[in-house]
């Protein structure tokens, strides 16, 4: 199976359908049945610091999801390639692929599901979790009022990159994944090869309102689904419906009528149309 990387609408979908379900719980007890993930998951820490622990709040930096608990701790959950938060009956069977499960009061349980292993499972003390080795070079978050023309202006200042690698530079803004960053591009008119040092502050200001366009539309929709991605609650994304440029490539631009076109940028798929994408 093709797996592609969750990308910030769906790790946002996925924080969205837990935080209703999931604050105000207790965690009463944590399992690990396979430490073996990205990076080895601190199986006595993780039961000291979230165990017998209340959730707080859910919130994101990047596509990590934080899990904020009494008492000062953090759960710090990459969903990687393949990863996926569930909310359970405590007693419904294992599936091959559970690795971490968090049993809750309710008779609940969080379990975090990854095939592929390239996910994440951390534990933070919160005081001290924006300089954690994972979240402290972290760039701006495409949201945010800081995201804004002349911020991503004066950080492209002499920068030959292309301005499709610079935005999914997550030193500079986290978050805009390969999806989204094409499909923002192409909204803002802007071609994605173009030298991030020489775009004006207009062009910032159009690329800037499509990225906050295309990501809060897909959010809206619960994320894309391109592969098997589900939020907790097994629903599926359907932002695909309303990709522009994305995996069309030969398909009649929708603004133009000519034909989409593909370049391999940095390793990664770039579509785009030559017409309306200067």
């Amino acid at each position: 199976m093709h797996f592609v990387m969750p990308e910030l609408p769906e790790v946002e979908t996925v924080r969205l359908s837990l935080e209703s379900r999931l604050v105000g719980r207790r965690i009463d007890r944590v399992s690990v049945r396979e430490h073996r993930l990205r990076y080895p998951v601190p199986t006595r820490r993780l039961r000291e610091k979230s165990g017998v622990r209340r959730v707080e709040s859910i919130s994101r930096r990047s596509k990590y999801l934080l899990i904020y608990l009494e008492r000062g701790s953090c759960l710090l959950i990459h969903l990687g390639m393949s990863g996926r938060l569930l909310l359970l009956d405590a007693q419904e069977e294992m599936a091959k692929h559970d690795h971490v499960f968090f049993d809750l009061d309710d008779g609940q349980q969080l379990r975090f599901r990854d095939p592929r292993r390239f996910g994440l499972v951390d534990v933070a003390d919160t005081d001290l979790l924006q300089e954690h080795a994972l979240l402290r070079h972290l760039g701006v978050e495409p949201l945010s009022p800081e995201c804004n023309a002349l911020h991503l202006k004066q950080l492209a200042h002499g920068i030959r990159q292309p301005v499709k690698n610079f935005i999914m530079d997550a030193r500079r803004v986290v978050g805009v994944g390969n999806i989204y960053a094409n499909e923002a591009l192409f909204l803002a008119g802007i071609h994605p090869l173009r030298a991030a040092g020489r775009l004006s502050v207009s062009s910032w200001e159009k690329l800037t309102a499509a990225i906050k366009r295309v990501l809060q539309d897909a959010i809206k929709q619960g994320g894309t689904t391109l592969n098997d991605f589900q939020n907790a609650a097994g629903e599926s994304g359907y932002f695909q419906v309303y990709l522009r440029v994305y995996q069309r490539e030969g398909e009649s631009c929708v603004n133009c009528a000519r034909a989409l076109k593909r370049k391999v940028l940095a390793g990664r798929s770039t579509f785009y149309c030559g017409q309306c994408q200067r």
